[in-house]
Formats: C-alpha cells, structure tokens, sequence
C-alpha cells in the first residue's frame, strides 16, 4: 500500500510529506484547494506524461516520491521489476522518483535505480487504482470485465488456458506435419532421382581419403618409376654390381686363410653383400608398393570426381553422402507412411479440441451463472445509491470460434440502464460523471475484488449526493477500505466522518505567492472540518454538534 507521498515544487505546493495508513483516509478541502494536484503528482509516479505545467513557477524542476510497503512484493509487480533488472531486496520499501524539469524532460527511478516511463505505467495498475468522474479505466475499461467476473465466480480458471495451450500445440503439430509431408510430395520425383544416383554410387564412409591416399601412391610411382627401373640394374642380372661383389667374396673366401688382412677384408666385404642385400630387398618393396596401373588410377580419379561432384550437388561432404542418402531414404518412407501420421495427429488434435470445449464451456457456465449473481449483488447496491431507476447487467456473449483464446470463448462486458424502458449500453457510454462514481462504488463492494491494485483512490465519488445517499457511500468506502487502504476525494461530511484518517487540503496566499498545504487532522480538527462542510463559511454550533453525532455514528 501507499505509505508516504513527498511532493517538491509541483504548481502550489512548494513542499509536502504525507504518511498513509491501512483502511479509509480521506481528502476534503474547499473546491480550488489543490485536491487534483495531489493526484497528478501521484500520477507522475504512476508513469502519466510530465508536463511542464506542473513545475511550480520560479524552479527549475519538480519531484515527487511515492513509497509502498508490502508484506511481499505482489507477482504483477516483481515480474516486470525482474524483466527490467530492478532489484528489490526482500522487505523492502518500494520507492518511485520521478523528475520533472522546468524546460523539459523527465527521469524517473525504482529504489534510485533509473528506469523507463513504460515500466512506471507497466506496475501502476498493481499499485493504484484511481475511479473519478470521468474514469475510463479499470472497472469502465471492458477488457477486465472477463477477468473480474471469473475472480467472483471462483474455481480453477487455469485449466481453460491450458486446454488452450495443449490444442494449438497440437494443431501446431498437425500444421506443420502437413506442411512437410506436402513438401514432400512436391520433391517426390526429385528424391527418387537423388536416391537413385546415391545408390549407383554407392558411397562409403572414409572412402574419399583411402582412394586419396591409393591415387597419391600412384601418382608418386609413375614419377619414380623411370629411376627405379635405372637402379633395378644394380642388383638385377649376372652383371649387376651386387653380382660382382658376391663372386669377389666367394674368391676372397678361397684365400682368406693365407693372411689375417684377407680375412679382414673378407669379413668387410660379407658385410657390404649383406647390407647390398637389404638394400636390395627394399628397393624390390618400394618398388611394388609405388607400382600403379594406369587404368587403376584413372578408374579412382573417376571415382574421386564422382563423389566430389555428388557431395557438392548435395551441398555435404563426401563423408556425410552415407547419411545423405538414409535422411533421403527416410523423407520417401515417410511420404509413404504420411496418410497414417496426419490421422494420427487429426485426431489428436481433435481430442484437444474437445477437451478445451469442454473446459471452455464449464467456464461459460460457471461465468453465466456467476453473472445473475453479479447482477443481484449490484441490484441491491443501487438503490441505497439513489440508484433505484437503474438496472445493472453482466452480458456473457459467446464468440466467434476465430475469436477463441486461453480465456474462453466468451466475451463479457458490463453493462447499464440508468432509465426505465431504456437500452443497456456500457458504463462510459451512458452514466453521467455522478452517476458512474456510484456505478463502480457498487460493483466494488459487489465484486469485493481480491488481486486488485494495492491502493484505491475514489475522487469525489459524493459529487451531487447528500443525505442518506452520502451515508450511503461512506458506509460502503469503509467497508471496500477494511483489511485494505482506500482514499477518498469528498466534499461529504458522511464521507467524511467514516475516515480513519483524515487530511485536509488548504489554500493561502501571501503578497502574489499561493501554497497549497495539508494537514492530518486530529479528532478535534475533523469535527472543525466536517462542522465547515455542514454550514459553509461560518461554523456555527449546530454544525459542530452534527459533526459530533457524525462522528459517533460510525
């Protein structure tokens, strides 16, 4: 709730701190005492438009803070706070600045943490609920019409939105399973053609790289073959230099014996033989293994260029042409199995369908039913308002299935007849300013809003009214305050002396400087006050022994 209002500078006042409590507090003033500043300076921290006018002449800028307590921060206001990275300590005081420069221009701050305008607005309806003449918001505003008439009917509402959710997920799911298997379809011809091609080819993992590696290899020995060939005479034939060096070492062995030098070099010479030997069987494998056949590598470059120019085609790698290949195989078994999936998913979807008619149709009758209720409950509200010739009626009107949402399929506005034999119409479009004050008070005390905004102001709601009529309406402010804080704007001494808090709003003048000021009253200053409002200019004894009995009486 409100708890604190600093305003600074704002058209007359110059400087102001008021403190807020629970239950009914009320405003009362002479007419052009200020009462519609306090509430655009409140507006401000409520997000409305900055307007220049409202700096007091002479200054360069204009504030006001607001600040609200709550045991916890209600959901509608932390979301939007999270979203926005506003923190907000448990147990904290929310504190709402807004700046207004006298040129130009506003700021505006959450806790000292600078924020948009477009959040202010976002929370407002969380924190203040403001009903005057000419309101067309909250209760006016049909868009909130459903949702207050199914906080009076009670019972689960969630289970409509999420039968809504659980149909369009699964027309969601039809949709698009047609769309694909339509596609489909289309490219049959082109698939075949594709998994035709694929399957000729027959593609392997890891192929690319075994036949780049057999083409390197013979590409290397048809570079290396001519010199292989040269050295192939070394040791091929009875001529070759390894020839040669074994026959030396087999007459070598013949004398060998005769001198231990021939020995020596007998023994060098075996060892040249061996290495020869080994180099030899080397030269034979490198040989073999850098052999190609021509037709070979022609027939793997063919191969290579087939597979390149099919992953191209196929905008893959050569690799993935496998895989390719199954995904296609797999579009053209499901083209064959789409009749049997898109009945699967019709029906589904139809089931869906039916489970949130189901739901929404409990809905509407919980609201049909909730809706004489309303009417009764704010039938009986109307007369004690001088209401009498009225008529009140909650209109539940079955939409358009294209106009179904996660609300139902039922629209639902408020509707009135302020004369005997006239037409129903909404509120706006047929009270007058008076008239629709009192229209709201009733559906107020007959909704007995639960989730509402944190703080609800009435702006002389008593307007035209007095007697048992103003009774009437302080009865029922009180009773809208209790458990809660509501704050009226009146020119009722009835009203009036329902507050449990009283302010009162004043005008004075030195030389050409006018202020507007505020004072809580104690008990002796609200029976001055509500003396003033029953006599006007002078007080006279009776007026203050009525405002006694006022007092007491409630």
């Amino acid at each position: 709730m409100l708890t604190a209002l600093a305003i600074r500078n704002i058209v007359l006042i110059e400087a102001l701190d008021l403190s807020f409590g629970q239950g009914l507090g009320v405003l009362t003033g002479e007419t052009g005492a200020g009462k519609s500043i306090l509430l655009d300076a409140l507006g401000l921290v409520l997000g409305n438009r900055a307007e220049t006018g409202l700096v007091r002449a002479g200054t360069d800028q204009a504030n006001v803070t607001a600040t609200f307590e709550f045991p916890r921060l209600p959901e509608a206001i932390a979301a939007p706070l999270a979203e926005a990275e506003v923190e907000i300590e448990p147990g904290e005081p929310l504190l709402i600045r807004r700046t207004v420069k006298a040129d130009g221009g506003s700021k505006a701050f959450i806790n000292d943490q600078p924020v948009g305008v477009a959040l202010l607005r976002e929370i407002a309806g969380a924190l203040v609920e403001i009903h005057g003449q000419h309101d067309d918001r909250g209760l006016v505003n049909p868009r909130g019409h459903r949702l207050l008439l199914d906080r009076f009917a009670g019972g689960d509402v969630a289970g409509v939105s999420a039968a809504w959710n659980r149909w369009r997920a699964a027309e969601e799911k039809l949709l698009e399973a047609r769309e694909a298997i339509a596609q489909a379809k289309a490219d049959q011809d082109l698939l075949l053609a594709h998994i035709e091609e694929l399957a000729a080819l027959a593609p392997e993992e890891g192929e690319e790289a075994a036949l780049a590696e057999a083409r390197s290899a013979m590409q290397k020995g048809e570079k290396l073959a001519e010199d292989l060939e040269a050295l192939r005479h070394v040791w091929d034939g009875s001529d070759s230099a390894l020839a040669s060096l074994r026959a030396a070492a087999r007459r070598l062995d013949r004398i060998a014996g005769e001198h231990p030098l021939l020995a020596e070099a007998l023994s060098a010479l075996d060892r040249a033989v061996i290495e020869a030997g080994e180099a030899e069987g080397k030269l034979e494998a490198a040989a073999e293994a850098l052999s190609f056949d021509p037709a070979e590598l022609d027939r793997i470059e063919t191969r290579l260029f087939d597979l390149r120019a099919l992953a191209r085609k196929h905008r893959c790698e050569v690799d993935d042409l496998p895989a390719t290949m199954r995904a296609i195989r797999a579009a053209l078994d499901s083209i064959e199995a789409g009749d049997a999936e898109i009945g699967a998913l019709e029906r589904a979807a139809a089931e869906a369908g039916q489970a949130y008619r189901a739901e929404a149709e409990a809905r509407h009758a919980a609201r049909t039913a909730a809706a004489t209720q309303l009417d009764e409950a704010v039938a009986r509200e109307l007369a004690p308002l001088k209401l009498d010739a009225a008529r009140f009626r909650t209109a539940v009107t079955a939409l358009a299935e294209d106009r179904w949402g996660p609300s139902g399929m039922d629209a639902v506005e408020f509707l009135i007849s302020t004369n005997p034999g006239a037409d129903f119409a909404p509120l706006a479009k047929i009270a007058s300013g008076g008239e629709l004050s009192r229209f709201i008070l009733a559906l107020k005390v007959a909704l007995a809003e639960q989730g509402g905004a944190a703080t609800v102001i009435f702006d002389e709601i008593d307007r035209g009214v007095g007697g048992a009529v103003a009774s009437a309406i302080g009865e029922r402010l009180a009773r809208l305050a209790d458990g809660g804080q509501l704050l009226a704007v009146t020119h009722s001494p009835q009203v009036a002396a329902r507050g449990g808090q009283h302010y009162m709003i004043a005008k004075s003048s030195q030389g050409t400087v006018t202020r507007t000021s505020v004072q809580l009253l104690d008990q002796a200053g609200r029976q001055e006050e509500i003396a003033r409002m029953l006599s006007g200019t002078e007080i006279t004894s009776e007026a203050r022994a009525q405002a006694d009995r006022l007092l007491e009486g409630v």
